[in-house]
């Protein structure tokens, strides 16, 4: 149950740096960007499929609205969109379906894990809005952590990824994500409302 939760950042006074898992090397690239990079805008204009990963974070910033509109604006670009919706994301089973459905985020739209697993190495772009623990690859080698072991989402093996979290310290399970230093991953830390504004508008500027 120590992962359930998928918040962005370990409670405090916990510590943030795992036994079993290797930190990152200090001389590892900043892949921090801001939303409206041109470079970010490139990577969202050439995409066909985009697949958007919510977790907890999502439901702490209350961005379930402004991710429904980005959702929204990507399908009027013509791209194909899906949401990956991992089972224990959130507080409950289900948190993220109600949130997304509260933002009239279509049914159909909602893939759960075993379904769009096998299509994120076929996936042009990942757009993570606060999820940490559940797209974490760690759990396939951090023997010993609370992770270990657990299906994740393979966001990773996507053509790109966008990381919408708070800050990229390890989440709830404690074991950094090395997802976050993939050549192919961007970082945008801070409030996931914010900073999506951000991209919304100048995606539809």
């Amino acid at each position: 149950l120590d992962i359930v939760a998928g918040r962005t950042s370990t409670p405090r006074g916990q510590s943030t740096t795992p036994t079993h898992v290797p930190e990152p090397p200090r001389e590892t690239v900043n892949r921090e960007h801001a939303p409206d990079d041109e470079a970010v805008l490139d990577l969202i204009r050439s995409a066909r499929r985009v697949v958007i990963v919510p977790g907890y974070g999502m439901a702490l910033s209350q961005a379930q609205h402004h991710v429904k509109t980005l959702f929204d604006a990507l399908e009027r670009f013509g791209k194909d969109v899906m949401f990956a919706i991992h089972p224990v994301a959130g507080r409950m089973p289900g948190h993220m379906n109600v949130l997304l459905a509260e933002a009239d985020v279509p049914y159909e739209k909602l893939c759960e894990m075993d379904a769009v697993n096998p299509l994120f190495g076929e996936t042009d772009l990942v757009i993570v809005i606060g999820a940490n623990d559940v797209i974490n690859p760690a759990a396939a080698t951090a023997a010993g952590t609370p992770i270990y072991g657990m299906p994740i989402l393979l966001a990773h093996e996507a053509k790109a990824i966008l990381v919408f979290n708070k800050d990229t310290l390890p989440g709830y399970a404690g074991v950094d994500n090395p997802l976050y230093a993939r050549d192919n991953a961007f970082l945008f830390p801070g409030d996931a409302k914010e900073r999506l504004d951000i991209l919304i508008r100048a995606l539809n500027s």
